[in-house]
């Protein structure tokens, strides 16, 4: 697996080939590049962009996390980690896809204004903490532990000991409760499309509105029925056109017909 070394550490990644504005796709909390499956690939086929897909410090074949993640986890991605992979990649203006906390990244380095961001998507992001996302986070727990999830997630991670629970007890942390993303958005002006689920464990309707009443740029919802948390997975060719559809009207370069 290639890999780049970003803000001190190894991040294993995918390139897809391509011209014109980037994609770049982040993952979800106890994700990695590969747990998007083929939808970057997807994406890139229709749209004629270049992607690409890579696995945050603690997930994937990335180095693993060594110290408990802090209450700022999502922020020292945003603002430090990905400034300095995107100019590692000489990429600008680019695209940014993120799926839940992976997308609350994305809003993260959009919102404070440093950096060009060409749009956004965002599917199930979180913008604070509500009951249902910690209602999920102990569902996972039981399936980690007891209902297989554990030997699912050996197939995708170095250690899925150290990235679920790195995962699960900051979200289950007293000093994660007050969590709250709603100032950092302001900033953001470029276009959003936001996706989410009827069924989604692990939030609500309320995170979009919240996105929507924060930011300066124009917004986009899909709304789905019958799926859960990871939308692209649930319905994957739905998804897929949206996002597809959305990126060509804000892409620079050559796209596919």
């Amino acid at each position: 697996m290639p890999s780049i070394h970003v803000a001190g550490v190894n991040l294993d990644y995918r390139e897809i080939p391509g011209s014109g504005s980037p994609l770049v796709f982040l993952h979800e909390g106890i994700g990695s590049q590969g747990l998007w499956r083929n939808f970057p690939e997807t994406i890139a086929a229709a749209t004629g962009l270049p992607a690409f897909v890579y696995s945050r410090h603690g997930h994937g074949w990335s180095d693993p996390i060594t110290e408990p993640r802090t209450p700022r986890f999502m922020h020292d991605e945003a603002l430090i980690a990905l400034p300095e992979l995107l100019a590692k990649l000489d990429v600008a203006d680019p695209i940014l896809i993120g799926h839940s906390d992976g997308a609350s990244i994305a809003l993260i380095h959009a919102g404070a204004g440093r950096w060009p961001v060409r749009a956004i998507v965002a599917i199930a992001p979180h913008v604070f903490v509500e009951d249902e996302v910690l209602i999920g986070v102990e569902a996972a727990r039981k399936a980690f532990e007891e209902d297989g999830l554990a030997e699912k997630m050996a197939k995708h991670h170095h250690d899925p000991a150290a990235t679920f629970y790195g995962w699960h007890d900051i979200w289950k942390d007293a000093a994660f409760q007050d969590w709250n993303l709603e100032s950092d958005l302001v900033g953001i002006k470029c276009p959003l499309l936001l996706i989410q689920c009827a069924g989604d464990e692990y939030g609500t309707a309320r995170q979009l509105d919240a996105v929507e009443a924060a930011v300066d740029g124009p917004v986009e919802r899909v709304w789905l029925e019958d799926c859960g948390h990871s939308a692209h997975l649930d319905q994957p060719k739905v998804v897929a056109a949206a996002v597809a559809g959305f990126v060509r009207q804000h892409t620079r370069g050559p796209t596919a017909p």
